[in-house]
């Protein structure tokens, strides 16, 4: 790692006119100092016509779905989860793998990225050289990653209610014979990466992600809790992201499933829920009082239609809301800019009173401060301190984004699409410099990817056709759950159409 200084930057949040010198010896930032207070040291890099920023933090993300991006449109979240999550998944190398892995981490990348999360599905077989290859993958193009392979003991199928009444006996009955990797293995894989991957020492590290908790017995969840608590790992894992979970809460627990996560202990610091689209005041309290954080994933919730999450209200609780994209077989992009305007722009939907409305700074810092405090990297990310890592990301201020300037944050959650990103560093190291990945090939990258999608999309559509029979028992429950009964103060999550 070099010793850098970028030289007259321009810091969000600094007095107006006022250009600042960052000073980052190894990994860490050493020195803040207004331009020319000191000499500068190592490899200088002109920052006076960039706005530098703490990079975006992409709290959620699925890169198995990568060779999926464009498939799937108007259909729910439980019904397309069948394609990107099948039970018979396509057969991959480990270098298709990588290759795939690859094409997200580009894209968050050249968002304004430096940390993202991998929620990765290695199917019902876990295949170590998968899970190898995608944290390879990571460690070669230079971004912050943590990645947790999907930890579940129940299949997608039997975490859903209403099944034996809607499923034909003959086809549940060859779903119930594929048998996955057992669980005690997946288990002892994950103890193994907790111990050589933590994130506190790894810039590729490892996160303990169970599923949901519909699709874990109580035993397992309360194994993967045990894990992360021995190890002092961060968890993710999804929540009562639609209707459809809400009610599966209730017929399966008798309760909220953040209700349940709270009696089995799951609920602490470090553990990030996922999409939290569906819930009550009851259930904001019991989050706030675990110290638990929500993570907003703003643009796949819109695509698959499962609603809008009441983030001023989770805010107003004292709850941390961190930011994410998911998988791009759902919504196409790990695009983070997009998140984050996202977050700004649809939560104005929630309410009419436009004091509560949430603000392009508390986006920013949702994607920021709020990310690393979900992962319980607070102390190393998320924001331009000394002493803090190195992981920055630099706007040109003479792209259209930012002409005229006058809210730096406000001009970047609303206008930059990242076209005017000049510089990301990770670390201490220059890894996307005026245009270009410096680490990797990422011409050669994309090339790869288009000719390993042209050898597997014939398999891919195959196994799309083989998912066909279970479509119709799904739809009946979909159909069921809309009509059956929520908890009546549940916060509103979608528009409904009057008839």
């Amino acid at each position: 790692m070099d010793t850098i200084t970028l030289t007259a930057a321009t810091l969000a949040g600094n007095e107006r006119g006022r250009a600042t010198d960052i000073f980052i010896e190894a990994d860490r930032i050493a020195d803040l100092q207004p331009t020319g207070a000191r000499p500068p040291q190592g490899t200088v890099i002109d920052a006076s016509r960039l706005l530098v920023t703490p990079g975006l933090i992409d709290g959620h993300h699925h890169s198995h779905e990568n060779y999926l991006k464009g498939r799937f449109e108007g259909q729910p979240l439980e019904l397309v989860m069948n394609f990107v999550r099948p039970l018979k998944p396509v057969p991959l190398t480990a270098r298709q793998v990588y290759v795939r892995t690859l094409i997200s981490a580009i894209q968050a990348i050249r968002s304004g990225a430096t940390t993202l999360v991998d929620d990765m599905n290695v199917g019902p077989m876990l295949d170590r050289s998968h899970v190898d290859a995608a944290f390879q993958a990571y460690e070669d193009c230079g971004i912050r990653a943590l990645l947790g392979f999907t930890l579940f003991d129940r299949p997608f199928f039997r975490a859903m209610p209403f099944v034996e009444e809607e499923f034909p006996a003959e086809l549940l009955a060859q779903l119930d014979a594929v048998r996955p990797t057992p669980a005690g293995d997946v288990l002892a894989l994950a103890r193994e990466m907790a111990r050589s991957r933590h994130p506190s020492e790894h810039r590729v590290g490892y996160i303990v992600a169970p599923s949901a908790p519909q699709r874990c017995t109580d035993d397992f969840l309360k194994a993967t809790r045990s894990l992360a608590d021995e190890f002092d790992l961060p968890v993710m894992i999804h929540v009562q992201e639609t209707r459809l979970q809400a009610v599966t809460g209730q017929i399966m627990y008798g309760s909220s499933m953040f209700a349940h996560l709270d009696r089995l202990g799951f609920l602490k610091e470090k553990t990030a829920l996922i999409h939290a689209v569906w819930l009550t005041p009851a259930d904001i309290s019991i989050i706030a009082a675990s110290g638990a954080s929500v993570q907003h994933n703003p643009t796949v919730n819109m695509k698959l239609g499962s609603g809008l999450m009441p983030m001023r209200e989770m805010l107003d609780a004292g709850i941390n809301v961190s930011l994410g994209t998911d998988g791009c077989g759902l919504v196409e992009t790990a695009d983070m800019l997009r998140a984050v305007s996202n977050t700004a722009y649809v939560q104005k939907l929630r309410g009419n009173d436009p004091d509560r409305w949430i603000t392009a700074p508390e986006a920013f810092h949702a994607a920021t401060k709020g990310g690393a405090r979900a992962l319980g990297l607070e102390k190393q990310i998320g924001e331009i301190k000394v002493g803090m890592k190195a992981d920055l990301s630099g706007y040109s201020l003479d792209q259209i984004a930012f002409v005229p300037l006058n809210d730096p944050i406000r001009q970047l959650v609303y206008a930059e699409t990242g076209s005017g990103l000049r510089l990301s560093i990770v670390d201490g190291t220059v890894i996307f410099r005026d245009g270009k990945l410096t680490l990797i090939d990422e011409a050669a990258i994309l090339r790869e990817a288009q000719e390993i999608h042209a050898e597997l999309e014939p398999i891919i559509t195959a196994v799309e056709e083989s998912v066909a029979p279970l479509l119709a028992p799904y739809r009946r429950i979909h159909a069921r759950c809309l009509c059956h009964p929520i908890a009546s103060d549940t916060y509103p999550a979608r528009f409904e159409c009057a008839l």
